[in-house]
């Protein structure tokens, strides 16, 4: 008899820990949380709605569902893979590309992107990431193809990286999968084997020299030209002085010519006598005078210098 009253209390309990379990579970369903790092999208018989507020949220268990999307930064390697301990390896059906000029280069991007629509991300594609990466390896290929080998390898990397990057944004606006790109970066270029590879080394190499061999000859032509500029100016300045006094010499002459013609004019047998006297004194200022009287005796002497007082 008390066997069958304590299986009678039990079966009359069941239906109390079946309904107690039904709330638990439903009261499991009826709250949902928002980190930093993502949104959650709200579906009410189909109806989305987007729940960025951080924190703690309650929505009507079975009817509505919340589906959480990643914010977060996310990355998408092309053309290699890392191992766990950090060593990259290349996978050859990404990486390796084909040039304008029909040579093969080994090419290693790196791709950013976020979600910024959470809503379009789950609904609009089904699978957006999926869809990220084939774009970017679209654009990438199709950016190396218009590039040579010698562009893409030395000189070109960062137009091709800038052309990449427009390229997938673009293509991201018109696929409208609610993501958007942050950053495409080459990680590496190179050509596929050990010896293009050092062809093309030596091939850039030859190219830094040249650079550095026209930087140090424009820095040369940038010291001398300033220093041989100054070296003309100052002859032109010199030839402008000596011109001037040339002039101003000549002007003098003149002058002095004048007034000598005009005084010859005025007293020309004077003037002859005090011109000849001055030159004589200037060829000849040791000359001295002697006076014969036909019989070899020397009478007398007279300096030249006391002629010309004399005549003065």
């Amino acid at each position: 008899m008390n066997e069958r009253k304590d299986m009678g209390k039990i079966t009359r309990k069941i239906p109390v820990i079946i309904l107690v379990i039904v709330v638990l579970y439903l009261a499991s369903l009826s709250y949902f949380t928002v980190s930093e790092t993502e949104s959650v999208v709200v579906t009410t018989f189909g109806k989305a709605t987007l729940v960025s507020e951080r924190g703690l949220h309650f929505k009507l268990p079975i009817i509505q569902k919340a589906h959480s999307v990643d914010t977060t930064v996310k990355g998408i390697k092309i053309g290699y893979e890392q191992t766990d301990d950090g060593q990259a390896y290349s996978i050859e059906n990404e990486s390796i590309m084909i040039t304008s000029d029909y040579n093969f280069i080994d090419c290693d991007f790196y791709i950013s992107y976020q979600v910024t629509d959470p809503i379009k991300y789950l609904y609009n594609s089904d699978q957006p990431d999926l869809i990220v990466k084939n774009i970017s390896m679209s654009c990438i290929r199709s950016t190396i193809s218009a590039f040579s080998v010698d562009n893409a390898i030395t000189t070109g990397k960062a137009e091709i990286q800038s052309i990449v990057k427009s390229m997938i944004i673009s293509e991201l606006e018109d696929e409208d999968i609610g993501v958007t790109l942050v950053d495409a970066s080459i990680q590496d270029v190179e050509p596929p084997t050990d010896e293009i590879i050092d062809a093309f080394t030596a091939v850039e190499t030859a190219k830094q020299s040249k650079e550095s061999a026209i930087n140090e000859a424009n820095a040369y032509r940038n010291e001398k030209i300033p220093a041989a500029e100054a070296e003309a100016d100052r002859i032109v300045q010199e030839a402008e002085a000596k011109k001037t006094a040339r002039i101003n010499e000549a002007n003098g002459q003149v002058a002095r010519f004048n007034e000598e013609y005009n005084a010859y004019v005025t007293y020309p047998l004077i003037t002859k006598q005090r011109m000849f006297l001055e030159t004589m004194e200037d060829v000849l200022p040791q000359l001295k005078i002697l006076i014969d009287n036909g019989n070899g005796d020397v009478l007398k002497y007279y300096p030249l210098t006391d002629l010309q007082l004399n005549n003065k």
